[in-house]
């Protein structure tokens, strides 16, 4: 895999330094797996700020008249009534209801913008070509053009405006073009607002100003983090992962993302199965979260295993290590009717209990923070 834009700038300033650079190819790319211990850096998302590499994200620009009614015939979310500056979290489906992807669209007047992860680039890309008959749409990935920083924790907007980057308050999945007043030297940024609970920002700019920007933040009290501590946050908030926590074969209400879907919006592709399911009843399966205590061996892929059957299978897997206690949390498929918060399964050998997402609600993490 290539490494990111920020990973090349990184590797050119470590080369000079004693210590190594740890990377790790992480959702299409190549990027830092950790700056120093990756559970001190899932704390500092938790209690104070951290800045990420998010240069394995991919940007698809859709231009012409009909962008925004095909778009909308396309995926699962609301495109057609998407205000201007905002996004939305979609499934793109094949005819069976089958999950070929998910992704943010934006709404950015003239032009719609699809933000994915590499990973998933060239599927998205061919599936779009597909539907494109006669359609006034153009596709163009533009991911050559801009890369992102990610800036998250309870202390980002205030680390934002220290170094100059001036955010207001914002609404989950608006987009905005901030007045700035910093050392970065960039020409222009886009600093976008996450969809989860947590204070979570994405900028958006050009490579050449990644590494600018990653310094003049860090100045400004923004704690260096790897996709190790990336990987422990999305998994305790309960977030899953194209080609890891979603899969071709899942039904996007097996993934429990809601968010992704909506059903006054008419016709798209996998419609029909989306809507059979929902006036019909459940799927048979869901995904939710795990939790056992202490440093136990689950991995993704385990059986889950209730009165001795076979019930469900994990998909993502960290430890949470405070020092003195650990806790190992999980994600995963589970049959709906023993799938109740509360339950106590096997998991790999280990004991392990079935919680609501997001995780984060049923575990302590008090012990996991640090001081800012």
């Amino acid at each position: 895999m290539s490494p990111t834009p920020l990973q090349f700038a990184l590797r050119e300033q470590f080369s000079t330094e004693a210590r190594p650079l740890v990377e790790a190819d992480y959702r299409g790319a190549t990027t830092s797996a950790h700056f120093t211990d990756p559970q001190s850096e899932f704390s500092a998302l938790l209690s104070g700020c951290g800045i990420c590499d998010l240069g394995f994200r991919a940007w698809i620009s859709l231009t012409g008249g009909d962008r925004v009614r095909w778009m909308n015939g396309m995926v699962t979310n609301n495109i057609r009534d998407l205000a201007v500056s905002h996004g939305a979290y979609a499934f793109l489906l094949n005819p069976q209801g089958r999950i070929l992807g998910d992704m943010y669209v934006y709404n950015q007047g003239e032009k719609l913008i699809v933000e994915s992860d590499r990973s998933q680039l060239e599927k998205i890309i061919a599936t779009f070509d597909h539907y494109i008959i006669m359609d006034d749409v153009e596709v163009t990935n533009i991911s050559e053009q801009q890369t992102a920083l990610g800036i998250a924790g309870p202390n980002a907007r205030a680390i934002l405006n220290k170094a100059g980057i001036e955010v207001p308050n914002m609404e989950p999945l608006q987009m905005i073009s901030p007045q700035c007043n910093c050392d970065c030297g960039c020409v222009q940024c886009t600093v976008t607002m996450g969809d989860t609970a947590q204070e979570a920002y994405e900028i958006w700019l050009a490579p050449q100003d990644i590494y600018k920007t990653w310094e003049a933040l860090i100045a400004a009290g923004a704690t260096p983090v790897g996709s190790e501590a990336l990987e422990m946050r999305r998994i305790v908030a309960g977030v899953p992962l194209y080609g890891v926590d979603i899969r071709e074969r899942d039904l996007p209400q097996e993934t429990e993302q809601a968010r992704a879907l909506n059903f006054n919006k008419g016709c798209y592709v996998g419609q029909e199965i989306v809507e059979r399911i929902r006036s019909r009843g459940n799927v048979h399966r869901k995904l939710t979260g795990f939790v056992a205590e202490g440093a136990v061996r689950i991995a993704a892929g385990d059986k889950i295993i209730s009165g001795e059957k076979e019930v469900g299978e994990v998909t993502s897997v960290a430890v949470l290590d405070a020092g003195t206690s650990q806790q190992t949390v999980a994600l995963g498929y589970i049959r709906r009717e023993v799938g109740t918060p509360g339950r106590d399964v096997m998991i790999g050998g280990a004991k392990a209990t079935v919680v609501q997402l997001p995780i984060e609600s049923a575990v302590s993490l008090s012990e996991l923070l640090i001081a800012d």
